[in-house]
């Protein structure tokens, strides 16, 4: 990004939201955005992809692009598609309009459709573009072409802007990478190189209307013509028009000063109200608490002290001897070990220097080495950034302790959400099914918004390898495949069916669903009827450990050999799903032969895998180890009977180390959270949060990825308590297809009342139930208009209409 300050316009992020994300509210449709209508979906561009005329268009490098233009009078319209490779930042006449493009794949490369009228006037307006191509320092999740950029004017007013060779370009030297990788951070960790930027070789102002860009070069068109996707010879970048919002943005500011070496910091300093004053040759550090975890661009502003070299690094929390976090709120003894940016000072007044892409951190470092004279730190801020989404939904209970847990796993689920889903926002931002699958249902329940959602299972759905599979992350530049997870796309379809009416999306989707089930069919075992040796990463809980002989890890047994009951039945379990979704839309004999298979499965699995003597299933035919896994999946299919599935799910819940049943982590709990819904046991749900509240009490602000020590403090797979406040306790889920009816079956547990509201896509859905004398509920329901459905209590139901409606049962 560029070093200077950002205040994005609260008019612009409307207007750009609505030009480019037209919100349908439809009864029973989706909230995808209405297609843009303009001529450039579906045809070759005029404009042409720009790059610099002599620099490696594959290797790392940042560079800005320039054109003036006249107009004779301020436009009330002047729209442009725009696009980059890796990303830009758009501004016009100084300030900042846009950035993207929104992640994807060369295939599927978006493009962001902007007016810039609002910020033209008459006469000269200057267009310039910072664009950066980062090579072997870009994040795992980027995927690249090559260094590109394109602009295309939407009509004859606007086509003055077309990229061609009109365009002026400059690579800015200022800029190198800071390694932050595996070696350094001793962790898996892959969203790219931090940002080295040398003040004295930084192009100031070159974004300004008056900067002197008379030595720059004429920028070199490619040449092929841009072109959406669908259209030309070759397959560089096939261009489709962004589907989800700009992403959100508010200033953050640091709470409090935590810890403080070689320098003075004033009290106000972190209200941006006094400088820090560093004199010269001194080295200084100064921590910073954020308090929260927040995903922002840092915004660092320096004046004077050429030559002082400032470092950023950012964390979670600070580590022990042991490398360890323990309770985030504790410094003492305690050391930070993060993913750094760095900036040397040129001696110029309010320079500001901000990374290119956001950090995640409650801990900021800042150390300082001044030379030879002394560097006032201006202020240094940040500018959050998310997806867009609306918090509608509201869970309320006279346990205030449940507040938090809502309050930390909304937090988490914010955090990881961006462009795409993230599994984790600091060490990863990728795309994962099986973490994208929860993060979904709690988007839906919390927010109603369904376009990430969308937008991921297509992503998912491009991912698609030779062999059928989809891949387990994606986008991504590094190919990796997961079996398990592509069944879990299959179920992501599911929900969404379930919860939106978009025939046309689901049907789009049916072919890959059965590549995805054919794979697995394939591999079902003809003797024992289990599945057989399988392939790839088979991965369900990290409750198995690291297998460092084979390099993964969260694997059960009979995986790679074939006869795991685990992995057999999350088979079953998606054919059964499937099998739903193929008869709705009337293949009915598809529909019948995944049933069939799923009855198969759970009868050999019975056979094979349950031991009566401890009245559970095993993980294999040998019948040495037990999970929570098996059992789970064994309920949810009903290949254990539904007289004995309360029974099993009690020693479930009530299994000790000493019974050697492996327990779910926080990432299945989520599935041991859908078997006491099913079983009828719901109220066993407020007890499962301990966990929930430990994390809360050690110091977390967000969820973490597994029990500690963990590595990830923010893992939106943890978040599956918010959903379930809604789902479970308040009752609420879908009684069919796109939402059309609703079926109301609380577990309020220990409470005495709970109170809850949900966006559907008519409206809000809103409840207050309290316990009464004799095992009674009683309460109010409002369904919006068109809804109706049923209530149901303790084996008792009643019908619900559309409107508000006192209910006792």
């Amino acid at each position: 990004m560029p070093l200077r300050s950002y205040r994005p316009l609260l008019a612009f992020v409307l207007f750009f939201w609505s030009i480019t994300t037209g919100f349908a509210q439809a009864v029973f449709q989706s909230t995808q955005p209405a297609p843009t209508t303009n001529k450039w979906q579906n045809s070759l561009w005029e404009a042409k992809w720009l790059v610099h005329p002599t620099a490696s268009a594959r290797a790392y490098g940042v560079y800005h692009f320039r054109k003036t233009i006249n107009v004779a009078q301020k436009p009330a319209r002047f729209v442009v598609h725009v696009s980059a490779d890796n990303r830009y930042r758009l501004f016009v006449n100084g300030q900042a309009v846009a950035m993207g493009p929104a992640r994807s794949d060369t295939q599927h490369w978006n493009y962001e459709t902007v007016d810039l009228a609002p910020f033209m006037q008459a006469g000269n307006n200057t267009l310039a573009a910072q664009v950066w191509h980062l090579g072997e320092s870009a994040p795992m999740a980027q995927m690249s072409y090559q260094l590109g950029f394109v602009m295309q004017g939407d009509g004859d007013a606007e086509k003055v802007v077309n990229t061609n060779n009109t365009w002026k370009v400059c690579q800015n030297p200022a800029y190198s990478p800071v390694k932050n990788d595996m070696a350094r951070l001793h962790t898996y960790v892959v969203v790219g190189d931090g940002d080295r930027v040398d003040g004295a070789l930084y192009p100031w102002g070159w974004e300004q209307p008056g900067f002197d860009d008379k030595a720059w070069t004429a920028a070199r068109p490619l040449w092929f013509l841009a072109k959406t996707r669908g259209l030309g010879s070759d397959g560089n970048w096939a261009l489709v028009p962004r589907s989800i919002p700009p992403m959100a943005s508010a200033t953050v500011r640091l709470n409090t000063v935590r810890r403080v070496a070689g320098v003075t910091v004033p009290p106000d300093f972190v209200q941006g109200k006094s400088p820090i004053i560093v004199p010269a040759n001194t080295q200084a550090t100064v921590l910073f608490d954020q308090k929260t975890l927040t995903n922002a661009y840092p915004e660092l502003t320096v004046s004077a002290g050429k030559g002082a070299s400032l470092t950023l690094t950012y964390a979670e929390g600070l580590m022990d001897a042991k490398g360890q976090k323990g309770n985030r709120d504790e410094i003492e003894n305690r050391t930070m070990l993060g993913i750094d940016d760095q900036f040397v000072a040129d001696g110029g007044q309010k320079r500001t220097f901000r990374p290119l892409w956001f950090r995640t951190y409650r801990y900021l470092q800042l150390s300082v080495q001044t030379k030879d004279e002394p560097l006032t730190i201006n202020d240094l801020t940040g500018k959050y950034t998310a997806y867009p989404f609306e918090q509608k939904a509201r869970f309320s209970s006279p346990d205030s302790s449940l507040r938090r847990v809502w309050d930390v796993g909304w937090r988490t689920a914010q955090l990881c959400a961006g462009e795409t889903y993230y599994d984790c926002p600091y060490y990863e931002q990728l795309q994962y099914t099986g973490d994208t699958r929860i993060q979904a249902l709690i988007s839906l329940y919390v927010s109603g918004d369904d376009r990430l959602m969308r937008k991921a299972i297509l992503d998912y759905d491009d991912s698609r390898i030779a062999e059928g599979l989809t891949q387990s992350r994606y986008p991504s530049a590094d190919q990796q495949v997961i079996p398990t997870f592509s069944l879990f796309w299959v179920c992501m379809v599911h929900d969404y069916w379930m919860h939106r009416k978009d025939d046309a999306f689901i049907n789009a989707r049916l072919a890959g669903i059965e590549s995805v089930l054919r794979w697995h069919e394939e591999r079902i075992d003809r003797t024992t009827g289990l599945n057989g040796a399988l392939t790839w990463w088979n991965f369900v809980d990290w409750s198995w450990p690291w297998n460092p002989t084979d390099g993964i890890g969260g694997v059960p047994d009979g995986s790679h050999g074939g006869g795991s009951s685990i992995l057999s039945l999350q088979q079953a379990y998606t054919y059964q799903k499937a099998a739903d979704v193929f008869a709705h839309y009337g293949q009915n004999q598809k529909a019948e032969h995944y049933r069939e298979l799923a009855r198969r499965i759970n009868k050999a699995v019975m056979e094979r895998c349950w031991v009566s003597a401890r009245g559970l299933l095993a993980d294999t035919p040998t019948k040495r180890q037990f999970s929570q896994h098996a059992n789970i999946f064994g309920i949810l299919t009903n290949a254990i009977p539904a007289t004995q599935q309360r029974d099993v799910l009690k020693k479930v819940l009530t299994s000790t180390p000493s019974d050697s049943l492996r327990p779910a982590t926080y990432y299945f709990k989520f599935y041991l959270f859908q078997a006491l819904k099913k079983t009828g046991m719901g109220d066993e749900f407020l007890p499962q949060l301990q966990p929930w509240h430990t994390m809360i009490a050690n110091g977390l602000t967000t969820f973490a990825e597994a029990p500690e020590p963990t590595r990830s403090d923010c893992h939106a797979w943890s978040a599956s308590p918010v959903y379930e406040f809604l789902s479970t306790v308040c009752g609420i889920n879908p009684a069919e297809p796109g939402f059309r009816s609703v079926r109301i079956e609380p577990f309020l547990g220990s409470l005495p009342s709970a109170d809850g509201t949900m966006p559907h896509p008519n409206g809000d859905i809103s409840v207050h139930f309290e316990k009464a004398p004799g095992g009674l509920l009683r309460g109010t329901v409002t369904l919006p208009p068109g809804l109706t459905g049923t209530l149901r209590w303790q084996g008792r139901s009643k019908a619900l209409v559309a409107g508000r409606q006192e209910v006792s049962l």
